[in-house]
């Protein structure tokens, strides 16, 4: 199956939910392997924010996100109307620091999709994480549990007990996609009266109505509790003849408050960046355990790509750059080129080689007796390889430095010593923009993992001076 955006742009406006600032919502076409990102392009240099899990910063009431001093509140509607929709690449551009509530469902957003945006279907495959193992999350404390079980399709059922008697245990099932539109997207987000009082009360919900959301009383309230109720929505008044539903309003499931919740876990778990092949049961969800969850199953993403493709190494195989051509990509001389020759390269990833030698100046030292290649020189070599598959489709490579700006999650899993063959692969995370490069990396010794790391390097010309980040 091929990866979708969207053919036109669209926008909606609306109110945050917790801020109630009007914004302006659009989403745009996005190229193949861009995922879903949002742009606050109300602050200077219009930073983007992409979907990802580790972006998260809070799941206080909805799930927000922040890159650098940008932030974006309440995104798990939006992404579960594009989820639902069977897209993959949308940029969003928001005025403001809040996703607009709307009616409290998805629904608005999958409308105006449908009816103006339309889908392109581009060239490069879809990826997805296939689940081929059961994964489980569980909160000992909430008694919150996710578990995520092998199918061919993406489904997912959702428990909740509310401890209600109004709502009671509830019980949702998606059986796949096609479903949603219909079953999920028009279920709108919900609160019980105890739970407004106090949200009030901390100045979130600012944007909250009773037309974008359920409220649900859990007894008969005195016409006091009302009226001061009222003040707080800016509303003439409201009303519970009993047990129920605020102003009476009518359900549009049974079920409608179970359904929203498993909307929510589409949402939360769209921050994986790729979509399920598999069956999510979750128990109890809320934001902090989909992230926390959406976090786990990143990891097994990482670690499925990991272990699918460990590089084979044939020494009798004809480089794609020798030495020499190393040399001519990449400024590092003795004693700090760690890269011998490159056996592979693609527009996304590249595989090179490094032959460890007890002539290695820093075995003097590392250690005196009992030689070990330093793990931080492992990364650096890693480095070096990005670096060539960076600079793979640049025009000059030579006048071309790349420089560390973050390294993530390294791991150092076995000893490299001397006469061991360094096999090192490095994948693009997302496409290479504004010369920000975003890599997994991997080191082998036969098939055996030695070292990983996520790294992230950015790209500049020689005469360019870089300011802060530590050359590679």
């Amino acid at each position: 199956m091929k990866q979708t955006t969207i053919q036109n742009p669209v926008s909606v406006r609306g109110v945050g939910l917790h801020t109630g600032k009007a914004v302006n919502l659009t989403f745009k076409p996005a190229e193949a392997n861009h995922g879903f990102r949002f742009q606050r392009i109300d602050l200077p240099d219009q930073p983007l924010i992409p979907a990802d899990v580790k972006y998260v910063v809070s799941t206080n009431r909805g799930t927000t996100l922040r890159n650098g001093e940008a932030d974006v509140w309440t995104v798990e509607h939006v992404l579960s109307a594009l989820t639902g929709l069977g897209l993959d690449n949308v940029l969003m551009e928001i005025d403001g620091p809040e996703m607009p509530i709307m009616d409290g469902t998805a629904m608005p957003f999958i409308e105006i999709l449908q009816k103006n945006a339309g889908k392109l279907v581009q060239d490069a495959d879809r990826d997805y994480l296939v689940i081929d193992e059961p994964i489980s999350y569980k909160d000992e404390v909430t008694g919150t549990e996710l578990l995520a079980l092998p199918a061919d399709a993406f489904e997912a059922t959702v428990m909740v007990d509310f401890n209600s008697k109004v709502l009671g245990p509830q019980f949702a099932a998606l059986n796949g996609m096609d479903e949603y539109v219909a079953e999920i997207a028009p279920c709108r987000t919900f609160v019980f009266v105890h739970e407004l009082e106090k949200l009030l009360d901390m100045g979130l919900i600012k944007g909250g109505d009773l037309d974008n959301a359920i409220v649900i009383a859990d007894r008969k309230m005195e016409a006091r509790e009302l009226e001061e109720l009222a003040k707080k929505l800016g509303k003439p008044g409201v009303k519970v003849e009993a047990e129920g539903v605020l102003n009476t309003v009518q359900l549009r499931f049974q079920n409608e408050p179970a359904r929203h919740k498993l909307l929510d876990v589409i949402g939360d778990l769209a921050l994986i960046g790729k979509p399920i092949r598999g069956k999510i049961v979750a128990t109890k969800p809320g934001h902090t355990a989909n992230v926390e969850f959406a976090k786990l199953l990143k990891k097994h993403l990482t670690d499925q790509r990991r272990l699918l493709g460990i590089p084979k190494y044939d020494p009798e195989k004809e480089p794609v750059y020798d030495n020499a051509g190393v040399t001519k990509m990449l400024p590092h001389r003795f004693p700090f080129l760690m890269v011998d020759k490159i056996m592979e390269i693609s527009q996304n990833h590249v595989i090179g080689i490094k032959n460890v030698t007890m002539n290695e100046a820093f075995f003097q030292g590392h250690f005196p007796n009992n030689p070990i290649f330093p793990g931080v020189l492992q990364i650096e070599a890693m480095a070096q390889t990005g670096g060539i598959l960076a600079l793979h489709n640049v025009p000059d490579p030579g006048n071309w430095d790349t420089y560390f700006l973050k390294i993530d999650n390294a791991k150092f899993k076995a000893k490299v010593v001397p006469g061991d063959t360094l096999i090192l692969k490095l994948e693009l995370l997302e496409p290479i923009r504004r010369g920000i490069v975003h890599m997994h990396g991997a080191a082998y010794v036969g098939s055996k993992l030695v070292s990983e790391g996520e790294l992230t390097a950015q790209v500049v010309r020689r005469r360019t001076e870089a300011t802060e980040p530590q050359s590679s």
